[in-house]
């Protein structure tokens, strides 16, 4: 049987100002597109935060305050399955939260990221904390009845490729990326989720923070998704901002069976 699905992917306005426009866009070709899935970038709500030392704790704060008012805004993408990461505190930790929202199930915490980079714009590592080693995956059921079974790699934990054939070795269909990267390097990207689906034999799904084209920008843009063969299905845009694709689950299931994963480690 044939289990397609709809998914979309995404490059959102990282600024405030442009942020809400960006949304009420995405909304209308979410609603257009009949999505069942939707991938935002890695901490979509709120300016990134780690361009610069030092460490500012009530920074912090407000970019979780921030996140924490747009959560309830998620049912504006519904029936659609949301996922994306945000900034938590939790037992006085600083942690990259990714999660999905369900219609009916509400926000389910999946994954704290756990590779942080740290370096001139992306000091995380002297931000937040780094969450345990879990990549555990996850079913998710859709409106449409439909399970679809993902797993999390947030940004930087997309080169750690033994996560990559771990999923897949558990069966993931969806290998989700949301993600915050310059512009100079989105073609190395794509580079990791296409290997990153080969050895999975799942398709990966990347969204990324856009700063515009106004001025030179830091954070560049485009999404995509990737099928179990490495084949570059759709990629978003600065004038294509969202992309959907409908995928075959059984795809992904039957990649398993081929090389190179069923390979014994």
């Amino acid at each position: 049987m044939r289990e397609r699905i709809k998914v979309t992917v995404t490059q959102l306005p990282q600024d405030a100002a442009n942020l809400e426009a960006g949304w009420q866009a995405l909304v209308a070709h979410v609603r257009q597109q009949e999505s069942e899935l939707v991938l935002l970038p890695e901490m979509p709500f709120y300016p990134w935060l780690f361009r610069e030392l030092p460490v500012s704790p009530l920074a912090w704060e407000t970019a979780v305050a921030v996140h924490e008012t747009w959560l309830p805004r998620l049912a504006e993408l519904a029936p659609a399955v949301v996922a994306t990461s945000r900034p938590v505190t939790v037992a006085g930790k600083r942690l990259n939260e990714a999660f999905i929202w369900e219609m009916d199930g509400g926000y389910r915490a999946l994954h704290h990221k756990h590779y942080l980079p740290d370096e001139p714009g992306f000091w995380e590592a002297s931000w937040y904390h780094r969450g345990d080693p879990v990549f555990d995956p996850a079913t998710v059921s859709l409106a449409s009845g439909k399970e679809v079974r993902l797993g999390f790699l947030v940004c930087t934990e997309l080169w750690f490729m033994e996560h990559a054939r771990a999923y897949g070795q558990a069966g993931v269909q969806l290998l989700l990326n949301p993600r915050a990267t310059e512009r100079q390097t989105r073609e190395r990207w794509l580079v990791g989720g296409r290997a990153a689906a080969i050895i999975s034999g799942a398709y990966t799904l990347s969204a990324n923070q856009w700063e515009g084209t106004e001025h030179p920008p830091m954070l560049g843009g485009q999404g995509w998704v990737v099928a179990p063969d490495g084949e570059v299905l759709v990629r978003t845009e600065d004038n294509a901002p969202f992309q959907s694709v409908e995928i075959d689950l059984a795809l992904a299931d039957g990649a398993k069976q081929l090389y190179p994963r069923y390979v014994e480690g």
